[in-house]
């Protein structure tokens, strides 16, 4: 498929192996202002990217969800939410 070849294309140059949300892709930067300044965004590309999953080049991985109303994120470290400020516990020497 012509379209999931250019969707591949644009996944690699943006991301690499990381991990990134569909909803990046309609961003105006698709994903990186670095990468493509305001002319990234993907248009028509649902069946690309179904595709790509299908066939195991793109892996597929849920949404991260918690109870309604509140607030779900993930960090490299964990970090303690004060309410003056913040401090990050999972740091150590070797960081």
């Amino acid at each position: 498929m012509a379209s999931a070849k250019k969707l591949l294309g644009h996944i690699n140059k943006t991301f690499g192996t990381l991990a990134f949300c569909r909803k990046w892709l309609e961003r105006d930067d698709g994903g990186s202002f670095a990468v493509h300044g305001n002319n990234g965004k993907q248009e028509k590309y649902i069946g690309a990217l179904k595709n790509l999953c299908d066939v195991g080049l793109v892996t597929a991985y849920p949404p991260l969800v918690d109870n309604p109303g509140s607030y779900t994120a993930q960090y490299e470290h964990t970090i303690l939410l004060r309410p003056n400020c913040r401090e990050v516990v999972s740091r150590g020497d070797d960081y």
